[in-house]
């Protein structure tokens, strides 16, 4: 989405909210998110993995946000390169935010750019956190990146909290950002934090896209907190996996079973066990009977070895996890990439 010079990255939609000034920023389109689980519609308000996108001849621009509720952050980039010691927090009410051109980037080496998937001439201003809301940008000559100073490749994950990297340190240290980072991919971040119910219509929504080249599903421990039978997993999950896949049979995705946490190994009634590895092999399952050949699973406990990657809730990684995850991933999608090239 691109408006006054900018791309607003993984933004399908500014909208007015009469309680709020300003443009508030969303990661699906309304339509989509108002047919989802209440919790998951709020979720998909986070700015997770959205970032503002422009070329300017400016030294300086000034942007003005806000965050009605929670908190938020902005961390300035140039192309890959990461703005040393800026952390902005967001303010309740519309503030300015001042970012400067850092110097040293103008020196790059022509053939030493070419090699990098962003050029860094592209600002991007990454958020993450809760609903941010857009006031306006001050620089001159604000444009959006054309297409071969972003990536040429894209990567686009659903699932839960994990995904959504709601322990991760930065935005850019989720597992599915690693991933997009080793292998010179653009993210496409659609987590949904503790409510990913694989509701039929964003099955629709994602399979209708046809910016993404590669694509994970990793479904969805949410599902057994919720209380979701086996029966309903299933029928969810194989609405989505074929739906998905069937949309562009030539287009490549991973579905990842259930990452291991606390009631693989700590589980306070042996019940938790059963109902992880059932849910683990019914998506097995589906995957299995999808008929479309581009379609691979990935075990997610084989993405995370070490539990040691865990914070201490035993289930949602740290940033050792992440980027151990992300290796990982990483790895795999690189193989099923080249199996479609």
């Amino acid at each position: 989405m691109v408006r006054d010079g900018i791309e607003f990255y993984n933004v399908a939609e500014l909208n007015s909210d009469d309680g709020h000034a300003g443009l508030r920023l969303q990661r699906v389109p309304e339509s989509i998110r108002r047919a989802l689980n209440d919790r998951a519609q709020e979720r998909m308000l986070a700015a997770t993995g959205s970032e503002l996108r422009f070329v300017s001849s400016s030294e300086k621009v000034v942007v003005t946000l806000s965050r009605p509720e929670g908190s938020a952050e902005l961390i300035p980039f140039f192309g890959p390169f990461q703005v040393n010691h800026q952390r902005h927090s967001i303010r309740s009410e519309p503030t300015p935010i001042e970012i400067t051109r850092p110097q040293r980037l103008t020196a790059i080496e022509t053939e030493v750019r070419a090699g990098l998937s962003f050029s860094p001439d592209v600002w991007r201003l990454t958020l993450r956190g809760n609903g941010v809301y857009f006031h306006g940008i001050e620089g001159e000559d604000l444009r959006p990146p054309t297409k071969g100073e972003v990536p040429s490749l894209c990567y686009l994950a659903y699932g839960t909290s994990i995904t959504h990297g709601s322990a991760a340190s930065a935005g850019h240290l989720t597992y599915v950002a690693q991933t997009a980072w080793r292998l010179g991919a653009d993210l496409i971040n659609l987590g949904v934090g503790g409510f990913a119910y694989c509701e039929p219509e964003l099955a629709d929504y994602i399979a209708d896209r046809e910016d993404w080249d590669v694509a994970t599903l990793s479904l969805s421990v949410n599902m057994i907190g919720a209380g979701f039978s086996d029966a309903e997993f299933r029928d969810r999950t194989s609405y989505f996996v074929n739906t998905v896949a069937g949309a562009n049979p030539k287009r490549p995705f991973a579905c990842i079973t259930i990452y291991p946490h606390f009631r693989d190994f700590a589980a306070e009634d042996p019940a938790w066990v059963d109902h992880s590895e059932r849910f683990r092999e019914i998506y097995r399952e589906v995957v299995q009977a999808c008929p479309h050949p581009k379609v691979v699973l990935i075990e997610g406990p084989d993405l995370l070895a070490d539990i040691g990657g865990l914070t201490t809730d035993l289930i949602h990684p740290g940033d050792l996890g992440m980027i151990q995850m992300g290796q990982e991933l990483a790895k795999r999608l690189e193989k099923l990439l080249e199996s479609v090239t």
